[in-house]
Order: structure tokens, then sequence, then C-alpha cells
């Protein structure tokens, strides 16, 4: 693994003898968009470190349905994976590519260690954790006090951040999907913002104005 990239994303917060270790250490992984990278009941024995693209997370019910929880971005990692990794347990988590993607795969035996012995790992997973169980918070607000049309606002207008475009190419299903709810119900809330004039439709495609 390149270590200059490493540094470029993530030298803000781990020390130089660290990033060094995983460069020499890290598998170097990429993915397509919609691969799945970690999924529901899969034993974990790497956890991901983000270098490009972004990953979203997502749970499922008893009915298989899936709701997303967060998105990760370049520079990030899933502390929900963190979790079953530490525990030695299966995944609770569905990791999808949200487009190309790539990451470094440590091993959870030293992910433990530079926990115990290293400061800047462990304060990058501790903070880690915060922003993750922040977002997850966020996520059931937004599902027990937000309407479904102020939620799917609020869904494109982070998917224009991640993506760094106005222009956001999706599916009206995918957005179902992710949102937990039917394509009727998300199709009709489209039109109504169109309405509003606050996004423009055309095939596929989403332009947040």
């Amino acid at each position: 693994m390149d270590k200059l990239i490493l540094q470029e994303k993530y030298g803000h917060i781990l020390d130089e003898n660290l990033i060094g270790e995983i460069s020499q250490i890290g598998m170097f992984k990429t993915y397509k968009k919609n691969d799945i990278i970690i999924d529901i009941g899969q034993p974990l024995q790497f956890i991901p470190l983000l270098i490009s693209g972004n990953i979203k997370i997502l749970r499922e019910d008893n009915e298989g349905n899936e709701l997303l929880i967060y998105f990760l971005e370049a520079g990030e990692t899933c502390t929900m994976s963190l979790t079953c990794c530490m525990g030695t347990t299966k995944s609770k988590i569905r990791a999808v590519a949200e487009k190309d993607s790539s990451l470094v795969m440590i091993p959870v035996q030293n992910m433990l260690q530079w926990f115990h012995n290293n400061m800047s790992w462990r304060t990058y997973i501790l903070e880690s954790y915060q922003e993750r169980f922040d977002e997850m918070l966020d996520t059931i607000d937004n599902i027990a006090f937000m309407k479904m049309d102020e939620r799917l606002n609020k869904y494109l207008v982070e998917k224009t951040k991640l993506h760094g475009s106005n222009t956001i190419n999706v599916k009206h299903q995918d957005i179902a999907e992710d949102l937990h709810t039917s394509r009727v119900v998300i199709s009709r809330l489209l039109k109504q913002l169109e309405n509003e004039e606050k996004i423009k439709l055309s095939r596929n495609k989403i332009e947040v104005l």
C-alpha cells in the first residue's frame, strides 16, 4: 500500500510510524459501485479504512428490507464493524460501495494491538465511534420525528455533498430501499419536490436546485 496515499488521508490523526505499519500489513482492495464490501452474518477478520469513494452502511429487518444507517467518506472507517471485530461476532451490517471505492483492510489482531499501544490509533477509533454514534442518533431522530418528504429532501442533500455534484444518478427504487419505504411513495414525493422547484427530475437523474 502506498504510504503517501495513507499519509494524505490519515496523516492528520495517525502518527507516521503507524502509517508505515499500515502500509506494510494493510491489504489494498478496490470495489465497483454497488459491490458488497461487508455483508450481514459475515465473520470479520479485517476492518476497512476508506481511501477513496463512498460507502453506505445498511441494516436489514426480518423480511430482508434494508434501512440506510449512515454514509462513510474517504478517511473514515465503519465503527459498527469495529464493534463486531472487538467482540469477535459476525457482522450486523451490510457495507455497500456507493460509488467506485478503494480501501485498506487491517487485520483484526493489529487493530486490537494498536488500540492498546498507539495513542493516535486509539484517538482515531474513539472519535470514529462518536461520529458514527451521532449519525445513528440522527437516523433514529429522522425516522421518529421527520416526515418522509423531509427525510427524502435531507437524503438528497446528503447525496449531493457525498458526490460533489448537484446532479445525482439514482433510481427511485434505490432511494426507496435506502429510506425503507415504497417506490410509489418516493416517486410521488419526488414529483412534489419538483413542483416546489426544489429538484429537477430526469431519467435516473435528480438535480437538487
